[in-house]
C-alpha cells in the first residue's frame, strides 16, 4: 500500500482547500446571477416591452448556470470526499483497487478516487 509523506498529503489538502473555497465562491455567484430577478423587477426602467425572443435567452441562460452549478456541486463533493481521506490516511489511495494513485494524476485531479486504470473501466462501464 502506497502512503504519502506528510508533507506531501498537506499540499495536496492545501490545494483541495483551494479549490474548494474557489468552486463555492463561483457557485454562490452563479446562483445569484441564475436566480435574479427578471427585468422588469430587477430595476430596468425601460418602457419597452421584452421582447419573446430576449425572454428565450434569458431562460437558455438561466438553464444553462443551473446545469453548471449541478456540475460544480458534484465537484465539490468529491472535494469533501477526497479531504475525508486526508484526514482518515487513506488519500492517495484507489478506491476500487486500493492501489496508489498517481501524484501526477493528483497534481491534476487532487479529488481523484481512483487511478487511471480504474476510471477507464468505470467509463467503460
Amino acid at each position: 500500500m502506497h502512503k504519502f509523506k506528510k508533507s506531501e498529503v498537506k499540499v495536496y489538502r492545501e490545494s483541495l482547500l483551494l479549490l474548494r473555497a474557489r468552486l463555492r465562491g463561483d457557485v454562490h455567484a452563479m446562483a445569484d446571477s441564475a436566480l435574479k430577478r427578471n427585468r422588469s423587477t430587477s430595476g430596468d426602467a425601460s418602457s419597452m416591452p421584452i421582447h419573446m425572443a430576449d425572454l428565450g435567452t434569458d431562460n437558455f441562460e438561466q438553464e444553462f448556470t443551473l446545469s453548471l452549478m449541478e456540475t460544480e456541486g458534484g465537484t465539490l463533493q468529491a472535494i469533501e470526499a477526497a479531504l475525508e481521506r486526508v484526514e482518515e490516511g487513506s488519500f492517495g489511495i484507489c478506491e476500487d483497487c486500493s492501489g496508489p494513485i498517481a501524484k501526477s494524476r493528483l497534481q491534476a485531479i487532487p479529488y481523484a478516487a481512483v487511478c487511471i486504470k480504474c476510471a477507464q473501466k468505470r467509463e467503460n462501464e
